[in-house]
C-alpha cells in the first residue's frame, strides 16, 4: 500500500490509453477539414481545408512556445492566467508526471483541443477570410482566447473550476462556446459572403461530408474518454456517453427535418450527430446514460432550428458553427445542472437527481462569463488585424474562388469552368438543402 505522500508514479495503462487518445483527437481536425470541405462550392475546397490543416501547424508551435505554460503552468493570480515557468516547454522533462502520465503527453493530448478549436471558427468566415490574416489570427486568438478559457476551465487553479465549481468535463466551454461565439463575432466582423439570401450554396459533396463526420465521430472517443486522464471506468462512461448522445442527436435532427420538410436527409444525420456530440462533451463524465441521450436528443432537435436562425438575424455564420457548436454547447453545459448525477460526480443529488439549481445557476455563469470574453476578445483581435493587414477577400477573389486565387489549385479538373468562373457553380445552394432564405448547415 503507499503512503499518502509518496511521489507520483507513471501508470503505464494510463499512458497507452492517453496515447490513443491523442492520436484520435488530432485526427478530428482533418476530418474537419474534409467535413468543411464538403459543405462549400467547389471553388473555394481547398482553402477551406488549408485553414484546417494551417492551424495545427500554427497552434503547435504558439502552443509549444508559450501556450502550455500560461494554459497549465503555475496559477499567477486569481485563477485567471497561467506562468510562464515552463516557456519554451522549459524545465519539462521525460521523466516529468502530470498525475500518472508523462507530462509531455499531457502537453500533447491539451494541445489537440487548442488545434480543434481554432480550425472550427473557420467555419463561420468560410469563402470570404485572408489566408494569412487568417494565419495571424489563429496566432494570437490561440494566446489571448484559447489559452485563458482552458486555464479557468482545465487547470486545477483556474477559476471556473475551483472558485466558480462549474463543470465542464472535456470542454463545453472551453471548445465549443469559446469556437461558437468567436465565431460569431468574426461573421458580424467581416460581413455575409456576396449573394448571402440571394444565391443558393449547397454542399457541393455530400460524401466527402460524411466522411468528415465519421472521423470526427471516431476522434470524439479520445476527446471525452481521454478527458477521464486514465484508463478507468470514468473513460469508460465518457465513451459510452458519447456514442449514445451523437445517435439521440442524429434521430432527432432526422426526426425534425421528416416532420417539418418531409426529408430525412444525410447531412442532417451528419449534423445531427456532430450536434450530440457536442452537446454530449461537457456532460460526459457527469450525467448517467439516460442523461446522455436526452442531452443528445435535444441538441439535434434545437439545433436543427438553431441553424435557420442566422438568416432571420441577418449573420452569415457559413457552416452554422453557431448555430450547432455555440448552441449544443450551451445545452450541454447547462444541462449538467439537471441531469448530473452523484454517481457520476461523487457528489449530493439534486434537481431530478441531478446537480441541482445551484450547480445550475454555476453553470449558466460559466456559459456567459465564456461566451462574453471569447466574443469580445475575438472581435477585438479581428477588427485590429482587419485594420493591419485585411481580413475580408477581395471582391473578385471571393467571386472567381480561393482555391485558384490564393493557392493557384482546384479541387476538380473540370476545364475552362472548373477555374472558378461564376458560371460553373451557378447551381450550388445552401447548406441542408434549404431555400436561401430559410436555413443551412453545420458543424
Amino acid at each position: 500500500m503507499l503512503l499518502a505522500d509518496s511521489p507520483p508514479t507513471l501508470d503505464s495503462g494510463d499512458t497507452a490509453w492517453l496515447l490513443a487518445c491523442t492520436a484520435l483527437v488530432l485526427l478530428m481536425t482533418p476530418g474537419l477539414a474534409l467535413f468543411y470541405g464538403g459543405m462549400v462550392r467547389t471553388k473555394s475546397v481547398l482553402n477551406m481545408i488549408m485553414m484546417s490543416f494551417v492551424s495545427i501547424a500554427v497552434v503547435t508551435v504558439v502552443w509549444l512556445l508559450a501556450g502550455y505554460s500560461l494554459a497549465f503552468g503555475t496559477d499567477a493570480g486569481w485563477g485567471l492566467i497561467g506562468s510562464l515557468d515552463h516557456l519554451g516547454m522549459a524545465g519539462i522533462t521525460p521523466h516529468s508526471l502530470t498525475g500518472d502520465v508523462p507530462t509531455l503527453l499531457f502537453a500533447t493530448f491539451q494541445l489537440t483541443f487548442a488545434i480543434i478549436t481554432a480550425a472550427l471558427i473557420s467555419g463561420a468566415i468560410a469563402d470570404r477570410a485572408k489566408f494569412g490574416s487568417w494565419v495571424a489570427f489563429t496566432a494570437v486568438w490561440t494566446l489571448l482566447v484559447y489559452v485563458p478559457v482552458a486555464h479557468w476551465v482545465f487547470a486545477p487553479d483556474g477559476w471556473i473550476l475551483k472558485h466558480l465549481g462549474a463543470l465542464d468535463f472535456a470542454g463545453g466551454t472551453v471548445v465549443e462556446i469559446d469556437c461558437g461565439a468567436s465565431g460569431l463575432a468574426l461573421a458580424l466582423l467581416l460581413g455575409p459572403r456576396l449573394g448571402f439570401k440571394k444565391e443558393a450554396m449547397r454542399p457541393h459533396n455530400l460524401p466527402l461530408v460524411l466522411l468528415g463526420a465519421g472521423l470526427l465521430w471516431f476522434g470524439w472517443f479520445g476527446f471525452n474518454g481521454g478527458s477521464a486522464m486514465g484508463a478507468n471506468g470514468l473513460a469508460a462512461a465518457a465513451v459510452l456517453n458519447t456514442q449514445a448522445a451523437g445517435c439521440a442527436g442524429l434521430l432527432g435532427w432526422l426526426l425534425v427535418e421528416k416532420k417539418r420538410d418531409g426529408h430525412a436527409t444525410t447531412l442532417g444525420a451528419a449534423s445531427g450527430a456532430v450536434a450530440g456530440l457536442v452537446a454530449i462533451t461537457p456532460s460526459c463524465g457527469s450525467v448517467d446514460l439516460f442523461g446522455a441521450l436526452v442531452v443528445g436528443l435535444a441538441a439535434g432537435v434545437v439545433c436543427c432550428y438553431a441553424v435557420s436562425w442566422k438568416f432571420r438575424l441577418n449573420y452569415d455564420d457559413s457552416l452554422d458553427v453557431v448555430g450547432v457548436h455555440f448552441v449544443a454547447g450551451v445545452l450541454g453545459t447547462l444541462l449538467i445542472g439537471v441531469f448530473a448525477t452523484a454517481v457520476m460526480t461523487g457528489g449530493p443529488a439534486g434537481l431530478l437527481h441531478g446537480g441541482g439549481l445551484g450547480q445550475l445557476g454555476k453553470q449558466l455563469v460559466a456559459v456567459l462569463v465564456v461566451a462574453g470574453y471569447a466574443f469580445g476578445a475575438t472581435y477585438g483581435i479581428g477588427l485590429a488585424i482587419d485594420r493591419v493587414m485585411g481580413f475580408r477577400a477581395a471582391p473578385e477573389h471571393e467571386l472567381t474562388g480561393l482555391d485558384l486565387a490564393v493557392h493557384a489549385e482546384n479541387a476538380y479538373d473540370h476545364g475552362v469552368l472548373g477555374h472558378g468562373s461564376a458560371s460553373a457553380h451557378a447551381t450550388s445552394v445552401h447548406p441542408h438543402g434549404a431555400p436561401a432564405s430559410d436555413r443551412t448547415r453545420t458543424v
